[in-house]
């Protein structure tokens, strides 16, 4: 029990002053009104995310992004003349980011439209006149019977006239191209949305990453803060081996179209190059090409593609774009495997990104379980 002062002024003054440790019914008050706020908290949150529901593509799309670039912005940032023209530079940066993906697209759009009126005569002759088989079809070990019977009866014959050509009649051909057109639109408009955000990510700069940390730290403690820095990380390192290796396939295939002697090697490099940030997906070019200069009978330049091809492929899918990627944060090659084909089996083009950060919490969590 206290002790009772002997001075009968202070034990007066001791009745009257109140008990302030707090009673249970107290207690219990401040769960609930905590527990109510979190509720509230999440149903907001949950409301906001339902309202800006078509957006959140974009925005992950510039979160990616930017942290793939946060590095070299931060560096940029910390330069006397640039860190006073915050505006200018989030500005100019941005500006590139759009034309790094604008001007391929625009190139390979004019390079259509230069060979589209070539492409239409060409089609024109085959739906009156049919394709015929190459010779090599003929050549072929096993299976060249069938081949040409099937080649005879649904592409040698006027096109007009064919079951398979027929099939594709003008309903569904409609169909197709309204199809292909709104979602051309839409991605415009999601392209157009990430780069206002990026250009506001990175309007705020380190403020915005430092935030960031600062909210991860309170909500989830230091391990909190590790772990968005690992993932951020995980992040960077994929953006870096998608994009150089996919640069890097095509160069080197370009320059093998360049001296196989196909037609527009260039651009051919520029597409297998974008088609290689996609995991397996550069052999649709290539092979592709390889086809092509199989069907002029150059057997020997076409064999030579496709051998290059596989084996550069090879090279990069198993060896360079693992290393790139779970070099920085230690992942073992089949977790990179499962998180980019898995992630973007997913969640899509950016299932390619958020796949690996998602491998990384993995390990991350495992290596806290068992240590």
């Amino acid at each position: 029990m206290p002790a009772v002062p002997a001075d009968p002024a202070l034990r007066r003054t001791a009745m009257i002053q109140p008990n302030h440790s707090p009673s249970e019914q107290e207690k219990d008050a401040k769960r609930l009104q905590r527990a109510a706020s979190a509720v509230l908290y999440t149903a907001l949150v949950a409301v906001a995310l339902w309202t800006m529901r078509t957006f959140i593509p974009a925005v992950v799309w510039a979160a990616v992004i930017a942290i793939a670039l946060w590095p070299a912005f931060g560096w940029l940032e910390r330069r006397p003349w640039l860190g006073k023209h915050k505006l200018l530079l989030a500005f100019s940066v941005t500006a590139a980011v759009g034309l790094l993906f604008v001007v391929p697209f625009a190139i390979v759009a004019t390079e259509a439209g230069r060979e589209a009126r070539d492409m239409i005569h060409w089609f024109q002759d085959v739906l009156r006149s049919g394709l015929p088989m190459p010779d090599w079809l003929n050549r072929l070990p096993t299976g060249s019977r069938q081949i040409a019977s099937w080649w005879t009866e649904n592409l040698a014959m006027p096109l007009e006239s064919s079951p398979a050509v027929q099939k594709l009649h003008g309903a569904n051909f409609i169909a197709m191209t309204r199809h292909f057109g709104s979602r051309v639109a839409h991605g415009l408009i999601v392209f157009g949305f990430m780069l206002v955000t990026l250009f506001f990510i990175f309007h705020a700069g380190s403020k915005l990453g430092e935030q960031l940390l600062a909210g991860s730290r309170r909500a989830f403690g230091s391990e909190g803060a590790t772990l968005a820095r690992r993932m951020a990380d995980s992040v960077r390192c994929t953006v870096v081996g998608l994009v150089v290796v996919g640069l890097g396939e095509g160069a080197l295939l370009g320059i093998a179209y360049g001296i196989a002697g196909v037609p527009h090697a260039t651009l051919l490099g520029m597409l297998t190059a974008i088609a290689a940030m996609l995991p397996f997906c550069a052999p649709i070019v290539f092979l592709g090409s390889a086809l092509w200069l199989a069907a002029q009978g150059s057997m020997v330049a076409a064999i030579g593609v496709a051998v290059f091809g596989l084996v550069v492929v090879f090279v990069a899918e198993h060896f360079v774009r693992p290393v790139l990627i779970g070099g920085s944060t230690r992942l073992p090659f089949l977790l990179v495997l499962f998180g980019i084909l898995g992630g973007a089996e997913t969640f899509g083009l950016l299932g390619l990104f958020i796949g690996p950060a998602l491998m990384t919490i993995l390990v991350v969590l495992w290596t806290d379980w068992v240590r």
